[in-house]
């Protein structure tokens, strides 16, 4: 299996908060630990999961430092610094170097809607400018704009554009670009993660994997060794937990939710327009967790 610099078993990580909305810095250290001893050798910081569009430049980049700082080389960072505007994207990629990311995210430009050539001249614009492996992230659903099959097979010629995040829920065109390049191909969707693996994915970016990393690693690890049957039941004994964190409401409301629920962070504040799920959507998590075999603190 070929190497990666991004790692294989990968969580979108959340930024913890204290309750008066600051990061909690403790808290993302003891999130750290927790993913590192769950089997995973990746994160990804600054994602959509880690409220990204909600925190400043300046906490952004503290939040890569806290997590390599915490995480030393036993996890791969990746930090998210995709944006509408390519100068700050070029910006923050360059910050985020300095501040020790070991890879980028660069999330399709949202919002403004580009072209596929103007997405695919803000892509090379970034990458150009970048000095880290990049890893792109393509979820249309959020941003209105995809990578097309064509802009991704163009893209692959880059020499920094090495994997891809997909959340399009398009198992065709991935499997297309698959077949026509060499990217590393990453499944973005909790749901479609087997379906991902068995097709030749490389790996994981996963919510449900602050719960689940474990379980995860086992899934990846057995279609590494032909085992379908084994991963098969992996994917069907988290079918409770994906649905409670991904179908309730947000996944970083509820993944925040499950960490608290584990014992792992103190607080599940999230900033505005997110609000901390209701005690109805707490019960949804609880019976997930334990319909999945997952434990909780005591």
């Amino acid at each position: 299996m070929t190497t990666s610099p991004f790692g294989r078993v990968i969580t979108a990580m959340v930024t913890p908060m204290n309750p008066d909305g600051s990061v909690d810095t403790q808290g993302v250290a003891a999130v750290v630990e927790h993913l590192v001893a769950t089997g995973h050798d990746g994160v990804v910081v600054n994602g959509t999961t880690g409220e990204s569009p909600t925190l400043s430049s300046a906490e952004s980049i503290a939040m890569v430092e806290a997590v390599k700082a915490a995480a030393g080389d036993r996890l791969a960072v990746t930090a998210g610094v995709g944006s509408n505007n390519t100068a700050h994207a070029i910006q923050m990629a360059g910050e985020a170097t300095r501040a020790g990311a070991d890879g980028l995210l660069v999330v399709s430009p949202y919002y403004n809607k580009p072209t596929q050539s103007g997405l695919l001249a803000h892509t090379r614009a970034i990458a150009d400018a970048a000095e880290l492996p990049i890893m792109l992230y393509d979820i249309p659903g959020r941003t209105a704009t995809p990578f097309a099959v064509e802009t991704l097979v163009a893209l692959a010629d880059h020499e920094r554009i090495l994997a891809v995040k997909d959340a399009k829920g398009d198992l065709w065109a991935s499997s297309q670009v698959m077949a026509a390049t060499d990217l590393l191909w990453y499944s973005g969707a909790d749901e479609h993660n087997l379906a991902h693996l068995a097709q030749g994915a490389h790996g994981i970016v996963s919510v449900v994997g602050h719960v689940a990393g474990r379980q995860y690693a086992d899934m990846v690890a057995a279609v590494d060794a032909g085992d379908l049957a084994t991963a098969r039941s992996i994917h069907h004994r988290l079918i409770p937990v994906v649905n409670a964190l991904m179908s309730t409401s947000q996944g970083a409301i509820m993944a925040k939710a499950a960490l608290v629920e584990l014992g792992v962070i103190a607080h599940a504040t999230v900033r505005l327009p997110y609000v901390e799920g209701p005690p109805e959507h707490l019960e949804v998590l609880r019976a997930g967790l334990s319909a999945s075999g997952i434990g909780v603190a005591a």
